[in-house]
Order: C-alpha cells, then structure tokens, then sequence
C-alpha cells in the first residue's frame, strides 16, 4: 500500500471511531434518562450503549499499523 492510503485509511477509522463514540453516547444518555419508559430492558440497551462506546473510544484511541 503506498503512503496515501495509509492516510485516509487512518483518517477514516478515526472519523468512524468519533461517529461511534458520539452515538453511544447519546444511546447511554438517552438510556438513562428515559428508564421508566424502557422499563425491564434498561439494563440491556445500557449494555448495549456502553459496548458501542467502548468500541468508538477504542478505534480513536489504537493506532493502526504503519
């Protein structure tokens, strides 16, 4: 691969990264805010938003191989 595809191909998992961390966040807030509408399936959708966060702050913050 040459030099310029590194680039965007980094470019494009960091934006991709920020665009996950960004949606789990509003799905953990939204989460928290709204438990007396989900109910019993509060836990699993903050479940869900804390693992769609994990996986944006960890495509932010690994750096992809040289």
């Amino acid at each position: 691969m040459s030099e310029g595809d590194t680039f965007w191909l980094s470019l494009a998992e960091k934006f991709f990264g920020l665009l996950l961390t960004i949606i789990g966040a509003l799905f953990l807030y939204f989460t928290v805010t709204s438990t007396i509408a989900l109910g019993v399936f509060t836990g699993l959708f903050g479940f869900l938003s804390i693992v769609v966060l994990i996986i944006g702050l960890f495509l932010l913050l690994v750096r992809p191989p040289e």
